[in-house]
């Protein structure tokens, strides 16, 4: 499987503190069956000013440790943007990493606050498409705005963006609401990938099995695999 969110460079955002924990959940990856990870650490405009320069070496120098520890976890580096328009310059500068390609345009890996839908998002969201660049939504399902009305997610789906939904939402790791709103984006044909947003080994592991097999029973077991495995590669394997 191919996880295209998750939190594993140590000592650059909210996920792994230290080397040691970030090691101990590429292996814990690698058990849960995991063959590839796109490593996404937060932009996060004044709480985590990461760069495009700061995420590179600290993705190389992980690299070169699971290298070293012999683990056999493929990498691949992008990060979690927050919504701002401070995305705008940092895409007039070149200095945003992309999950990959797909349809012919750069995959943003984009993140709303947790709390609501800022407004302007969709005006954002359409200036990034009309410059190639194809927005996916980070966990959709967790956002206080969407629980509360399923339908505020609507417009992004219909103007092209991708949903990247949680796989622990749809095991139920993140509560009953969360799940339901998972669920229905499942039902509806909204979900682009299932993905683990992993921050350590315990309450936000690296796992996607759990969500997949439960995603099965709502969308059947060959789309189930699509969202975890043939939909993250075709994004990965580009040129």
């Amino acid at each position: 499987m191919i996880d295209l969110h998750c939190h594993l460079l140590p000592g650059i955002d909210d996920g792994p503190a230290t080397i040691d924990e970030a090691l101990a959940m590429a292996r814990l990856a690698v058990v849960n069956g995991i063959t590839w990870a796109v490593l996404t650490p937060h932009i996060h405009h004044g709480r985590y000013d990461n760069t495009l320069d700061s995420i590179t070496a600290a993705y190389l120098q992980f690299k070169a440790e699971l290298a070293t520890q012999c683990i056999p976890l493929g990498l691949g580096m992008a990060a979690e943007v927050r919504v701002g328009y401070e995305i705008i310059q940092l895409v007039s500068c070149g200095q945003l990493p992309f999950l990959g390609v797909m349809d012919q345009k750069n995959v943003l890996l984009v993140e709303f606050p947790h709390s609501h839908l800022p407004p302007g998002s969709e005006k954002l969201m359409g200036w990034l498409m009309d410059r190639g660049i194809s927005p996916m939504i980070a966990h959709p399902e967790r956002n206080k705005s969407v629980i509360r009305d399923l339908d505020r997610i609507l417009p992004f789906v219909e103007m092209g963006c991708h949903l990247q939904v949680t796989a622990g939402s749809v095991a139920g790791d993140f509560g009953g609401l969360a799940k339901k709103r998972a669920e229905q984006m499942l039902e509806n044909g909204w979900v682009t990938v299932l993905a683990s947003d992993a921050h350590n080994t315990k309450s936000r592991p690296p796992a996607l099995e759990p969500g997949r097999a439960a995603a099965a029973a709502i969308v059947g077991v060959v789309e189930s695999w699509r969202l975890v495995r043939e939909t993250p590669l075709q994004i990965i394997s580009h040129p």
